[in-house]
C-alpha cells in the first residue's frame, strides 16, 4: 500500500516538475520575444524619424525654391534655413533651425523680433548644419543619439540659396 502512495507522490512531483520546466520555457520565449520587439520598434522609430526629417526638409526647400527665396543664415550659433514669401504685399520669413534639442520652424514677419524658443517643435534633433556649393544645398541633421544624416538638394531655381 505504501508503494502505491509513494508512486503517486513521485508521479505528482514529476508532473509538477514538468509543469515548472514548461513555465520556464514559456517565460524565456516571451522575454526573448519582448526584447526583440523592443529592439525592432526602436530601430523602426529611428528610421521613421530620419525619413521624416529628410522628407520635411526636402519638402520645405522644394516649396520655397524660387529665385532668392531660400537663404542660409546663422541663428543662435547654428545654421538656419530661411524661406522668404510675399503674402498680400507683406514679406514673411520661415526659419528652420535647431534649438534646445529640436528641429524647429518659425513663421514671422520679415525683420520682426523673435526668440528661438518661439519656433514650433518639429522633430527631435541635436544639430543642423547647412552649406551651399553652387546650386547644391548640403544639409546634415544630427539626431539626439548622435547619428548624422546627410541630405543634398539641388536648387532648381538657380541662384536660389544666397548666403
Amino acid at each position: 500500500m505504501k508503494t502505491g502512495q509513494n508512486k503517486r507522490k513521485i508521479d505528482n512531483l514529476l508532473v509538477l516538475l514538468l509543469f515548472g520546466v514548461f513555465a520556464v520555457c514559456i517565460l524565456s520565449v516571451l522575454l526573448t520575444g519582448a526584447d526583440v520587439y523592443q529592439r525592432l520598434a526602436s530601430r523602426d522609430q529611428r528610421s521613421y524619424d530620419q525619413r521624416t526629417a529628410a522628407q520635411y526638409l526636402t519638402t520645405r526647400v522644394r516649396q520655397a525654391d524660387r529665385l532668392g527665396d531660400v537663404r542660409i543664415e546663422p541663428f543662435e550659433g547654428q545654421d538656419a534655413l530661411v524661406f522668404t514669401e510675399v503674402i498680400d504685399d507683406s514679406t514673411y520669413e520661415t526659419l528652420v533651425y535647431c534649438y534646445d534639442g529640436y528641429l524647429r520652424e518659425l513663421f514671422v514677419a520679415a525683420g520682426g523680433s523673435f526668440l528661438p524658443e518661439d519656433g514650433e517643435k518639429i522633430l527631435s534633433a541635436q544639430g543642423l548644419s547647412i552649406r551651399k556649393d553652387d546650386q547644391l544645398l548640403n544639409v546634415e541633421l544630427t539626431s539626439p543619439s548622435g547619428e548624422t544624416q546627410a541630405l543634398s538638394l539641388y536648387l532648381r531655381s538657380g541662384k536660389g540659396a544666397a548666403e
